[in-house]
């Protein structure tokens, strides 16, 4: 799978890290580095996230690395539809409608959780390209595709993904559950990611039911989802 273009949007309410620009371009030595750098400011460890989730011959360093660490390092523990919370992956679409639409999904369902009122939510735009082999969900049995896409339950997703990231798999394509034509990538190792760069901004509008539209900076509108 070859995608110039793989599009990830991701919250503005944590800011960017540098500090897997800034370590040794050696990932062996991050852990007594990144401890070192904890003992003098705490808040190093909250910004990071677990490094030891990643072993040393999957990580990135470099410009831009962070914007895949973090996906890594930074659990869901609630876990997602290729993920029980124990790992991180990496998500992103081919377009750009895919990727808002899969994003205010899931952020809609956060703020429901939360019980939050009417209110925005700022977002940046990632764009980069992913080149690399991936299992495809569209080459299963018709019945095995729809329980891994259905579009409330993780319970047979998860334990696919699981296997095949044991066996090594770098991760998974599959058809948008949220987008009608649109295809994502869920990425389990972050060297089978290819490093981002910022894109635009967004900011999305949860009303207090769902996400009914974000606002692109770039263009100086008001979209409709």
């Amino acid at each position: 799978m070859a995608w110039t273009r793989a599009t990830r949007i991701v919250a503005e309410r944590h800011p960017p890290i540098d500090l897997f620009e800034r370590v040794s371009p050696d990932p062996a030595v991050w852990d007594a580095l990144i401890a070192a750098e904890e003992a003098v400011n705490p808040r190093i460890r909250d910004e990071v996230g677990e490094i030891r989730l990643v072993p040393p011959e999957e990580r990135l360093s470099g410009p831009g690395a962070t914007w895949v660490m973090a996906a890594f390092t930074h659990l869901n523990p609630k876990g997602s539809r290729f993920s029980d919370g124990s790992y991180g992956v990496y998500y992103a679409a081919r377009e750009l409608r895919t990727a808002v639409r899969e994003t205010a999904h899931h952020f809609g369902r956060f703020a429901a959780d939360s019980g939050d009122g009417p209110r925005y939510e700022n977002m940046r735009v990632l764009i980069g390209r992913i080149d690399n082999r991936f299992a495809d969900v569209a080459t299963l049995p018709p019945a095995r595709r729809a329980r891994i896409l259905a579009p409330d339950s993780y319970a047979d997703s998860q334990p696919f993904a699981a296997r095949l990231r044991a066996a090594g798999s770098n991760g998974v394509v599959y058809d948008s559950v949220r987008d009608p034509g649109g295809q994502c990538v869920a990425v389990f190792r972050p060297r089978a990611v290819g490093i981002p760069i910022p894109g635009k901004h967004l900011r999305f509008h949860w009303d207090g039911m769902r996400v009914t539209r974000y606002f692109d900076h770039e263009r100086e509108a008001w979209v409709a989802l």
